[in-house]
């Protein structure tokens, strides 16, 4: 969001903290997967890991994940873990506001930067992050480990 941008009046975004985990279980249709304890405990219990969920009238509309990653030679960054809208609420500034609450967490840290990995044809999140100020594309290569599919 730019500095002349301002959140939509009846959008509040809240900063989850430890303890809110039912504030999360409020949001769970808008995660991939049903959000499970003790894994919500536990990201909300880091203070390096930011939760932050957008509501319209009390129901959540949106959210956005940050982690806090610090590197010996580079200092702290914040990576934008995940963005999420509901469908009905998209191009609405959610997406816009949620990033840019996390902006200001990030300053708030001292963190030099902040960076997201998406798809190359993911449009609406591409749109979303340049229009929040993002810059300099690439061509990254991602590379994963995935245990979660053990073949023994």
């Amino acid at each position: 969001m730019t500095e002349h941008e301002r959140v939509p009046e009846d959008l509040t975004i809240r900063r989850l903290v430890s303890g809110d985990d039912a504030d999360v279980m409020d949001a769970a249709d808008l995660f991939d997967h049903p959000p499970r304890q003790p894994w919500v405990g536990s990201f909300l219990r880091d203070p390096t890991h930011h939760l932050l969920v957008a509501c319209r009238a009390d129901r959540p509309v949106g959210f956005v994940t940050g982690v806090e990653m610090t590197h010996p030679d580079k200092g702290t960054e914040m990576f934008v873990y995940e963005l999420a809208v509901a469908p009905d609420e998209r191009r609405q500034g959610v997406a816009s506001a949620l990033l840019a609450e996390l902006t200001t967490i990030a300053r708030e840290h001292r963190c030099y930067g902040m960076w997201v990995l998406t798809d190359a044809d993911n449009v609406a999140a591409l749109g979303a992050y340049r229009s929040a100020g993002a810059t300099a594309e690439s061509e990254h290569v991602m590379l994963t480990w995935d245990w979660s599919r053990s073949d023994g």
